[in-house]
């Protein structure tokens, strides 16, 4: 392992890191949403039939978003890339913002943002976070259509730069830690396999075992928010501040 490896580290979190400060994994109980799939308002096909059902799904995950805070977990990943710098790289699943709310700074949203919209029709993107919107469905500035969440949804593929860009991170990095996540997700799964493939470490944060367990060199079974200052302190150990 060159020496400039050797003091890398990655990271992809899960939902559970955010269930921490409030917010429920999207599925919500019994995997419903207005007594329908939650399928219906996170694919293409579902968003084509009932838009706005789909827009008050996600206004509701944004208000939600809105009032949740970072939680130790979130701190503690800010402290680890201030410490590193350029040699860490943080992929997350999740999509309300908090790892940004909590300082960090070079976050690769995998499955997109809650706080950004794409046009329907022409190439606009655009930062919204007004909280609640003045208008379901928002309309696109540039060309009047609709407007739709910057999420990747069932039946999407991940953006291929911001994947590309984990992909990167995970095969040339020394530690590889998975924080509040089942790992059953794919591709996003596939980056800690990738890391031990590549030689690399791979540690786990998790209250509950995972597929991954098993892979893994070390593993906490236990909230982010609960560990993650002491994980955090062991990792820039194990790489090098």
């Amino acid at each position: 392992m060159s020496s400039d490896r050797a003091k890398t580290a990655a990271v992809l979190t899960g939902a559970g890191i955010s269930a921490e400060s409030g917010l429920g994994t999207f599925r919500g109980a019994g995997g419903l949403w207005e007594n329908e799939p939650v399928q219906e308002v996170a694919t293409p096909w579902g968003f084509a039939k009932d838009p706005m059902k789909v827009w008050r799904f996600y206004e509701m995950r944004r208000q939600a978003a809105a009032k949740a805070a970072p939680n130790a977990g979130h701190l503690a990943l800010a402290r680890m890339e201030e410490a590193l710098g350029d040699r860490f790289a943080l992929a997350t699943q999740n999509v309300d913002g908090l790892h940004h709310a909590a300082g960090s700074r070079r976050v690769l949203e995998l499955h997109g943002s809650l706080w950004r919209f794409r046009c329907t029709r022409c190439p606009h993107r655009q930062q919204n976070r007004i909280v609640p919107l003045p208008e379901l469905p928002p309309r696109c500035p540039a060309c009047g259509e609709m407007l739709r969440p910057d999420i990747v949804w069932f039946g999407e593929v991940l953006p291929s730069d911001v994947f590309g860009a984990a992909v990167e991170a995970a095969e040339r990095c020394a530690l590889f830690l998975v924080v509040g996540t089942s790992a059953v997700v794919q591709p996003a799964a596939s980056l800690a396999r990738l890391a031990a493939e590549n030689g690399a470490l791979v540690w786990e944060v998790n209250p509950d075992p995972t597929p991954l367990t098993g892979l893994c060199d070390r593993s906490w079974q236990a909230p982010a928010g609960a560990v993650m200052d002491e994980v955090v302190e062991e990792a820039l150990k194990a790489v090098g501040r």
